[in-house]
C-alpha cells in the first residue's frame, strides 16, 4: 500500500465517521434510533445520492476495488464484530428464568410463525426474489423467515428507555421474549451461512449451495455446540481471566484490552469451523454480560468507544456500495414490509393475549417487538456479503428494519399512554 492509499483510507474513514454522527445525531434529535441516522448517512455518500450528483469524484473517495477498499472492508468487519460483541453484552441470560412462560411464549411464537410466513412466502412467490432463491430454496427461505423474525435488542431498549419502562415489569418483559428471539435467529442463520459459499469464490460470482438439508441441519448442530462450548468458556475461562485482570491490570483498560483479544479469537474460531465469524463475538458477550458495578463501568466504556467509532463506519458503509434507486423494486418491498408487519405483530399479540396480558399491553409489545432496527440491517447486509440475497432483496430488508423502527415508538406510546399517562396502561401488566 503506497502513502497516497493510505491517505485516502484515512479520508474515506474520516469522512463517514463524520457523515455517519452527524446524520445520527440528526434522528436523535428527531427522537429515533442513532443507526438509521448512520445508514441514511451511508446512503448520502453512496452511489444513491453523491455517486448520483458526483459520480467521479465518488468514485475516486471510495473506490470498489483496490488495496483501499480491502483495508476499508476489513474495518468494517471489524466494526461488525465489536459491535455483535456489545448486543451480546446487553443480553442478561439470567432473565430468562424469572420470566416465566410469558417471555417465552412471545419469544417463541413471535419468533416461529415469522419465519414460517418468510419461508411460505418465497415458496408462494417463486418469481419475485432473485436467482439465489432457485438455487436452494429452502434455505434462502430460511434466511429471509429469519430476517423478518428478527427484534432489534438495542433499538427496543432504546425506546423503551425514553418511555421510562426500561426498569419496569413491561420492559423487562420485552428484553427477556427479544432474548429468546435473537438466540433463536442468531443461531439458524449461522447455519444456514454455512450452506452457501460467498460471491467471488471460485465456484462462480454468484451464490452456490455447498450443501443440501442434511448438511444445513449438520450446520445447525455445529452451532449448538459452538453456542454451548462459547458459553461455558465464557463463564469458566474468560470471567476467571477478568478477575485476574482486575487485580493486576489497570481497570477499565484490563478488561477493554481482555476483551478485545477475546473477541478477534472467537471471532477466528467461529469463522474457521465454518458458522461465521459474528456468531463469535455475540456468544461471547453473552457470556460476559456484566453484573457487577465494577465490570459494568468496563462495559459502558468499551460500549461507548464502540458505538462512537466503529458502529457508526459500520452502518455508513452499508450504504456505500448499493444504489437504493435502481435497486428498488416496489413489489418486492411492498411483499416484504406487508408480511414482515402483519406476521410479527399478529403472532406476537396472539401469544401475548394467550399469556393473559391485557389487549393494549398486548398490542403495545407487538409493536415494539416489530422493529427490526440495527440487527435486521445487519442480518440483511451478512447475507449480501455471503451471497444468499441479491441487491434488490437487500434494499428491501433494509428499507423494512427501517420502516418498522420508526414507527415502533409511536405506536407504543398510543397504546401505552392513553387515557392519560403511561403509568396506568402499564399498571395494568402489574395486575393481570
Amino acid at each position: 500500500m503506497t502513502a497516497d492509499d493510505f491517505i485516502l483510507f484515512l479520508v474515506q474513514i474520516a469522512v463517514m465517521l463524520a457523515c455517519g454522527l452527524g446524520c445520527g445525531h440528526v434522528m436523535r434529535r428527531l427522537h429515533q434510533p442513532a443507526v438509521l441516522g448512520e445508514m441514511l448517512g451511508g446512503i448520502l455518500l453512496g452511489p444513491t445520492v453523491f455517486g448520483w450528483l458526483a459520480p467521479e469524484l465518488q468514485a475516486q473517495l471510495f473506490p470498489a476495488a483496490g488495496d483501499v477498499a480491502l483495508l476499508r472492508g476489513g474495518a468494517i468487519k471489524l466494526g461488525m464484530l465489536f459491535f455483535l460483541f456489545v448486543v451480546g453484552l446487553e443480553i442478561d441470560l439470567g432473565q430468562l428464568a424469572q420470566h416465566g412462560t410469558t417471555a417465552f411464549l412471545i419469544g417463541v411464537i413471535g419468533t416461529l410463525v415469522p419465519l414460517a410466513c418468510g419461508v411460505a412466502v418465497v415458496y408462494l412467490l417463486p418469481d419475485l426474489w432473485g436467482q439465489q432463491a432457485q438455487a436452494h430454496r429452502l434455505a434462502f427461505g430460511l434466511f429471509i423467515g429469519a430476517a423478518l423474525a428478527n427484534t432489534a435488542n438495542p433499538v427496543l431498549a432504546r425506546i423503551l428507555m425514553e418511555l421510562g419502562l426500561l426498569r419496569d415489569r413491561l420492559g423487562a418483559l420485552l428484553m427477556t421474549a427479544t432474548t429468546i428471539d435473537d438466540l433463536m435467529s442468531w443461531s439458524l442463520l449461522a447455519a444456514i451461512f454455512s450452506v452457501f459459499t460467498p460471491p467471488g469464490s471460485s465456484l462462480g460470482e454468484s451464490a452456490v449451495v455447498s450443501g443440501d438439508l442434511q448438511s444445513s441441519a449438520l450446520s445447525l448442530v455445529w452451532v449448538l455446540l459452538f453456542f454451548a462450548g462459547t458459553l461455558v468458556l465464557g463463564r469458566f475461562v474468560a470471567m476467571p481471566a477478568l478477575r485476574v485482570a482486575r487485580r493486576h491490570a489497570v481497570w477499565p483498560s484490563g478488561f477493554i484490552g481482555l476483551a478485545t483479544i477475546l473477541v478477534l479469537l472467537s471471532a477466528a474460531v467461529a469463522e474457521r469451523i465454518g458458522v461465521h465469524a459474528f456468531l463469535g463475538p455475540f456468544l461471547l458477550g453473552l457470556s460476559l454480560a456484566p453484573s457487577d458495578q465494577e465490570r459494568s463501568e468496563a462495559y459502558e466504556a468499551m460500549n461507548q468507544f464502540v458505538l462512537s467509532f466503529f458502529v457508526p463506519i459500520y452502518f455508513v458503509s452499508m450504504g456505500l456500495t448499493t444504489n437504493f434507486v435502481t435497486s428498488f423494486d416496489f413489489a418486492l418491498l411492498a411483499t416484504v414490509l406487508v408480511v414482515a408487519s402483519v406476521s410479527k405483530i399478529g403472532s406476537v399479540y396472539a401469544a401475548a393475549r394467550l399469556s393473559r396480558l391485557p389487549s393494549r399491553i398486548s398490542w403495545a409489545v407487538a409493536w415494539g417487538m416489530n422493529a427490526r432496527g440495527a440487527i435486521g440491517i445487519i442480518l440483511a447486509s451478512l447475507g449480501r456479503e455471503q451471497g444468499v440475497i441479491d441487491e434488490p432483496t437487500y434494499v428491501a430488508l433494509v428499507v423494512m428494519a427501517l420502516v418498522t423502527s420508526l414507527v415502533a415508538a409511536p405506536a407504543m406510546r398510543h397504546w401505552l399512554e392513553p387515557p392519560g399517562t403511561v403509568a396506568p396502561a402499564t399498571r395494568e401488566l402489574v395486575d393481570a
